[in-house]
């Protein structure tokens, strides 16, 4: 890059970074005391992940089933799959989940990281089922986070599935029945 007279000039920009802050005194006294020289770059990372034993969770998600897990030796039933029973140490068995369930309790949430900063206020519930040890937290969709009401609690609820290209929890949601 030319500056007017001609002379090359240097950018305090590269490809991909920006220097905020960049100080050097007119002299050499005081080097030490120097505040930090700030750059700004992008960041990006690809990786791969595993969803390993979980695997039928998110592929059943997917298809619009939600599954869970049974021990076969207790019967112990978790909402959240585990790979292990955690009451006697036997290997769980997949379990679809019933196709409704009831409002355990809820909270409004209005401070959310990143991923869900958009979606504030959103309503994130625990969700219980006939039959079924533990309970599932989700997102319910369908009713006003600015009007909570203890009233939500034990309504009917029943599963909905996003179509999304991330494949998460964030995956199935849960709305009103009545």
């Amino acid at each position: 890059m030319s500056d007017s007279h001609g002379k090359k000039s240097r950018s305090n920009k590269s490809p991909g970074a920006e220097v905020l802050r960049l100080p050097f005194p007119r002299d050499l006294k005081g080097l030490e005391n120097l505040t930090p020289l700030v750059v700004k770059r992008s960041y990006l990372i690809e990786y791969a992940q595993s969803h390993g034993e979980y695997t039928p969770f998110f592929a059943a998600l997917t298809n619009g089933i939600q599954l869970g897990t049974r021990c076969p030796g207790c019967s112990y039933a978790c909402a959240v799959p585990r790979p292990v029973c955690n009451r006697c140490g036997t290997t769980m068995e997949w379990l679809p989940l019933p196709g409704e369930g009831r409002i355990h309790t809820f909270t409004v949430v209005s401070v959310a990281s990143r991923d869900f900063f958009a979606e504030t206020p959103y309503i994130l519930a625990l969700i219980e089922y006939e039959g079924v040890d533990t309970l599932f937290m989700t997102r319910l969709q369908g009713f006003d986070p600015g009007a909570p009401s203890l009233d939500w609690i034990g309504k009917k609820v029943a599963p909905r599935f996003a179509r999304r290209p991330e494949i998460s929890p964030r995956d199935v949601y849960y709305v009103p029945l009545e």
